[in-house]
């Protein structure tokens, strides 16, 4: 059995936090037994994955610009099947199907579980995970899905309608989907024993490599990726799902929760504070999540969330908090802060001059071992502070420390690297004419391989 992990999402449910580079995920706000620091969703699945047995088999499907965030939080543990351009779940299954068939031979009779990167779940839930392959043998089903025992009549989740239910089996026939019904809808079908559709479903990889024969479209990998922008761009439940003729289901009846909103995640967290700041004890139900190194109190304000960070400020009743995406939708602002594969950097300050030069200033934090990329720019000055920490430069094919203290110059076109000794903050002052994160072309990411071309 192999799991593709989906990873995708725009990052606008959770604003501020949440941006188009650092999806909700990925955000460092939950507790963890075993971890006094604060973990992501993403990382939070990945050791239920390993403590399951199931991290070794698992892959994940995801964008280009959520690769160095993936390596950053699961310190390069994972296996990656990178989308050249964003498109919808169809497109991305489909590739990660092809290059466990292509590239890792993986058996056409081999059991494929596909499953959000992000479930908020028991570790129970993972034992109906690899149930799906005995669900799939036995039923001879096309595909065999997890329906989650509703809570609530929720108008957000899609519904399963199994043909009838018997609580000793691991699984029963579907007989319709509805999607986002309305709450008397809900209602009736949870009387009926619908179960919520978690966005967990498995199938023969032979299935849908005979299904992407039939529809025309290449089944190696190499071929995909280079016509991935004509795949159509549909999500896998349109295209797949919904014409399957034999389906089953296996309810799952633990704990399952979607962490999606603000009034969702909070409900999660052991602390009402993270950061700094004061919520009076009068403010009953209230989260204050803060990023930056200002305090914040909130007084005599119940159920709502604050949450900063270098991108905005949110202050906002839990229960409208979901109305933030609507809000952010045509919003398209750069992100102010990114984690990266060597650690992460903040945007401090950003101003354009009398000339109309941009000047941008940001905080980078590389972690001790880790290195930039070996990378020149077209448009921009940098000027570098050494704020702390040591570290090894790369100017123009020669090597230099670094030290606190220490001042750089790298003009347009000059080619540079550094690797952190120690844990190294610089603050970095880009000037010119377009300030872009495109801005850059990379020439080597290994360091050894930077090293090379010094000695030459």
């Amino acid at each position: 059995m192999k799991l593709i992990l989906l990873s995708g999402g725009s990052g606008k449910r959770l604003w501020p936090l949440s941006n188009d580079a650092r999806s909700k995920q990925f955000l460092r706000i939950l507790d963890m037994d075993g971890q006094d620091e604060k973990v992501s969703m993403v990382q939070r699945v990945w050791e239920q994955l390993k403590k399951n047995g199931l991290s070794d088999d698992s892959y994940i499907s995801t964008s280009q610009s959520q690769v160095e965030i993936l390596n950053n939080q699961l310190e390069n543990e994972i296996r990656l099947v990178v989308e050249p351009e964003r498109r919808d779940t169809f497109p991305a299954i489909s590739l990660a199907a092809s290059y466990l068939y292509s590239m890792s031979s993986v058996s056409l009779d081999e059991t494929i579980v596909i499953l959000p990167v992000d479930p908020y779940v028991e570790d129970q839930f993972f034992e109906n995970v690899k149930n799906l392959d005995q669900v799939l043998n036995d039923s001879g089903a096309d595909i065999a899905l997890i329906g989650v025992k509703p809570t609530y009549p929720s108008e957000k989740y899609g519904y399963i309608i199994p043909e009838q239910i018997d609580n000793n089996q691991f699984y029963t026939n579907v007989n319709t989907f509805v999607e986002k019904p309305h709450h008397s809808e809900a209602v009736s079908m949870i009387s009926q024993g619908a179960l919520w559709n978690c966005g967990v479903f498995a199938f023969k990889l032979n299935y849908l490599i005979d299904l992407l024969i039939e529809l025309g479209l290449p089944i190696q990998y190499e071929t995909m990726l280079s016509q991935y922008g004509q795949m159509p761009s549909t999500s896998f439940d349109y295209k797949v799902v919904e014409n399957a003729k034999n389906i089953v289901v296996s309810p799952y009846h633990g704990y399952w929760k979607d962490l999606g909103t603000w009034n969702t995640l909070t409900d999660e967290m052991t602390n009402p504070i993270v950061g700094k700041g004061y919520i009076s004890e009068d403010s009953i139900n209230s989260h204050l999540i803060n990023e930056l190194n200002l305090p914040v109190t909130v007084l005599g304000l119940s159920n709502i969330v604050v949450a900063v960070s270098p991108d905005g400020i949110l202050v906002s009743d839990k229960d409208e908090s979901p109305r933030i995406k609507e809000i952010l939708k045509s919003d398209t602002s750069r992100p102010m802060f990114e984690e990266r594969r060597w650690g992460y950097y903040q945007v401090v300050d950003y101003s354009q001059n009398k000339e109309k030069d941009q000047i941008l200033t940001k905080k980078i934090c590389i972690t001790a071992g880790n290195n930039l990329s070996y990378q020149y720019h077209i448009f921009r000055e940098e000027l570098w502070t050494i704020v702390s920490g040591e570290g090894e430069l790369v100017l123009n094919n020669s090597i230099q420390t670094l030290k606190k203290g220490d001042l750089i110059r790298i003009p347009p076109k000059t080619m540079h690297s550094v690797k952190a000794i120690s844990d190294l903050e610089i603050i970095e002052v880009q000037m010119g004419s377009n300030l872009i994160e495109e801005d850059i072309i990379r020439l080597s990411t290994d360091w050894s391989e930077i090293i090379k071309f010094c000695i030459k």
